[in-house]
């Protein structure tokens, strides 16, 4: 299939309206939108984004959903659950290719992405029909009998970013609907359409109306759905700012919230690696993966001094050398990034620590192999110091700097040295200081050569100013739920 077929396949199936309520879609009440392809500049779709009046209405009809989702039969919602993820996977080709139309994502990156959502709800499916309670001791024998529920906290709040919208609503979605409450989402207004697609594709898939509803909204939804008196939990990825005010309206209403939210991370690299093999993956990982929009992306690397003029020679050398292109080319392992603005955010933090007194490694800037038309940048690499803004702040781009270190101290202090915790990365062959570095990062998520990605079975948590949330594991389905306590005097 040609990128061009794939695209009008995207367009084909595009979501006719920003809202998807109580099973149906319907046109949004607030401000009209306009839709850009970033690979290309061109407008695909114009559409009235969803109002706050328009959140009240799906929250309603999520709040009389819930009740019958929570009595079903818990193994009728483990079937549904599965359902979904053989819907997903069905129609994993159409949804990869929302992705990349909305946002710009590679279009094989976009469709893992898809297949591994779909992961999380086959193994969310499994604990819909598990969920047990306990019996403590906690009086004499025969006298008393106490006894643990687990309950749904109802209506769930959710609300995702663009830079990958179907697995980041699979991490909320698949554990909140299994754990039986009904589910709120709001994805971003830049990229809706596939969270849309979804939510159209698990109803048909037997989810029942009003259990998953969808609204594209602005600000002022977002606001409205997590100060919704209706809404009993929220979780949320994105932004640090937007996830203060999440947290602070959680507080003022005294109701539990999932944070998500950014990332400087480190690669720590000392010089027992194949020097070349690792400064190509460091460039992927860091800045050709989603180019650079991600999280948990490892935009730091520390190099050990003994290898670090070699090492950031080879850097610039892949740098030069990345594929950047239609990302609806599957031959494309790099996209533009997601918007215009966004491009121009990213020269500006560039042209910023330049004047700081960073150093560019290689080319960097904007491509001339593809359409000035869209939004690319190619990878920058910038030689600064650890405590630059460079180094400190999140670019969210295809921007990584390197930093030299002398010892192990010095790495750790250095990988540490920053206000978020989300991920740390260690390349080393030496076991034993893999181990012993890992345990030293002040990160929630630590891989040891290589990144371990979002598997559904394992927790992925963060510290610091990346976010007291915790998502997929038995944790993150157990969070979706109350505990009640039950004491029976015999």
């Amino acid at each position: 299939m040609t990128p061009t077929t794939v695209r009008e396949r995207a367009l084909k199936i595009l979501p006719p309206e920003l809202c998807f309520i109580d099973g149906r879609f319907r046109a949004g009440s607030g401000a009209e939108q306009r839709f850009v392809h970033p690979g290309d500049g061109d407008t695909f779709a114009t559409r009235r984004l969803a109002s706050p009046s328009d959140v009240d209405d799906s929250v309603a009809a999520a709040a009389v959903a819930q009740v019958g989702w929570w009595q079903q039969d818990p193994g009728r919602r483990r079937d549904i659950l599965n359902s979904i993820a053989g819907a997903v996977r069905d129609h994993a080709d159409e949804l990869a290719a929302l992705v990349t139309l909305e946002m710009g994502m590679p279009i094989k990156a976009s469709t893992a992405g898809v297949h591994q959502a779909a992961e999380w709800f086959s193994y969310y499916a499994g604990y819909a029909d598990k969920l047990s309670g306990a019996v403590p001791t906690v009086g004499a024998p025969g006298g008393t009998l106490t006894y643990t529920e687990h309950t749904p906290h109802g209506v769930v709040g959710a609300i995702i970013p663009w830079n990958g919208p179907v697995i980041a609503l699979a991490l909320k979605v698949a554990p909140a609907l299994a754990a039986g409450n009904a589910v709120v989402l709001k994805p971003s207004e830049i990229a809706p359409f596939s969270s849309l697609r979804f939510a159209e594709l698990a109803h048909a898939a037997g989810l029942p109306a009003g259990v998953l509803d969808v609204v594209a909204a602005a600000k002022d939804g977002g606001e409205r759905l997590t100060s919704h008196p209706a809404v009993s939990m929220l979780t949320f990825t994105g932004g640090n700012v937007a996830g203060e005010a999440v947290a602070a309206t959680a507080a003022r209403r005294q109701i539990p919230v999932v944070l998500e939210l950014g990332g400087k991370s480190a690669s720590v690299i000392f010089d027992d690696v194949d020097v070349r093999r690792t400064a190509k993956i460091s460039l992927i990982l860091g800045a050709v993966q989603n180019s650079g929009q991600g999280c948990f992306l490892p935009t730091r690397v520390l190099v050990q001094d003994t290898i670090f003029d070699e090492f950031v020679e080879h850097l610039a050398a892949a740098a030069d050398s990345i594929m950047i292109g239609d990302p609806f080319d599957p031959k494309v392992s790099m996209g533009p990034v997601v918007s215009e603005q966004a491009r121009d955010r990213i020269e500006g933090v560039v042209d910023t620590a330049l004047t700081e007194g960073a150093r560019r490694i290689g080319t960097g800037g904007r491509p001339t192999s593809v359409s000035a038309a869209g939004s690319f940048l190619a990878p920058t690499v910038l030689h600064a110091a650890h405590d630059s803004g460079i180094a400190q702040d999140e670019v969210f781009g295809p921007v990584l700097t390197v930093i030299p270190f002398s010892d192990e101290d010095q790495a750790v202090a250095i990988a540490n040295g920053t206000r978020f915790g989300l991920a740390g990365y260690v390349w080393t062959r030496d076991v034993s200081r893999a181990h012993r570095v890992a345990s030293r990062l002040e990160a929630g998520n630590v891989s040891i050569n290589g990144m371990a990605g979002l598997p559904p079975n394992a927790e992925f948590v963060g510290w610091h100013a990346s976010g007291p949330g915790r998502e997929g594991g038995e944790s993150g389905f157990y969070d979706f739920l109350r505990t009640k306590v039950i004491h029976v005097q015999l």
